[in-house]
């Protein structure tokens, strides 16, 4: 029976990931579970036994990029204080501009899945938005909280979920302009010194002062593991 379950969960694993770069080619609603079958080498009756409904799978790949991520996990392990602010915004920006390997062909299919689910009916992307916000925002609040009572951010009457969101937005589109492989947007200098003036934008505008935000980024770039929380 073992050997049984392994065979069905590596034919799930195939089917996802077959899956992955048709929704991001095509969208959800222009994507063919026959497609997905020929993809994962099955037949669609097999492809129904593992997902009764294209919507079914769906739901699994948004399940898997939410959850067993290591960065997300080394999150919950961070305390809140400004140097966690500044690692958070850091590694976010790296994460969507300098994803390398396999990450960063995950990544880009995974950017590709959610700009389909803005022109369809956006359920992608609601729900990937709401995972992350439940996961992430908590400590991010908090970081903001202890960085305004060691009086290292000037508070501002932006919301801290607003805030949170707006710093998404920023790196996103950054690294929605490089899916082409070229970038559509004409940015000066090369990706790590985007990363350095993303998280410098993003963190100014959360309300952090220059000086702290100059030596937390300074203290990244010198760490050797500038990559990891």
């Amino acid at each position: 029976m073992a050997a049984t379950r392994l065979d069905n969960d590596e034919r799930r694993a195939a089917i996802i990931a077959a899956a992955v770069p048709l929704f991001a080619r095509k969208g959800f609603s222009g994507t063919t579970t026959r497609e997905i079958a020929e993809a994962a080498n099955v037949s669609e009756a097999l492809l129904f036994k593992h997902f009764p409904s294209k919507k079914r799978l769906y739901g699994e790949i948004l399940r898997l990029g939410c959850e067993g991520d290591p960065a997300l996990e080394r999150l919950a392990d961070l305390e809140p204080s400004t140097r966690t602010l500044v690692r958070m915004v850091h590694f976010m920006t790296r994460h969507f501009l300098l994803a390398a390997g396999g990450e960063r062909a995950d990544l880009d299919a995974r950017l590709r899945l959610l700009l389909h689910s803005y022109i369809e009916d956006g359920e992608y992307a609601r729900e990937l938005f709401e995972r992350v916000f439940e996961r992430v925002h908590p400590l991010f609040a908090a970081s903001v909280a202890a960085a305004i009572a060691a009086g290292d951010l000037q508070p501002t009457p932006v919301a801290s979920a607003n805030q949170f969101w707006f710093a998404q937005h920023v790196v996103a589109m950054i690294a929605f302009g490089f899916l082409p492989g070229r970038a559509c947007v004409p940015y000066e200098g090369g990706l790590e010194g985007l990363v350095e003036q993303a998280s410098r934008f993003i963190l100014r505008g959360i309300g952090l002062a220059d000086a702290v935000i100059e030596a937390l980024l300074a203290e990244l770039r010198e760490s050797t593991c500038a990559s990891d929380l």
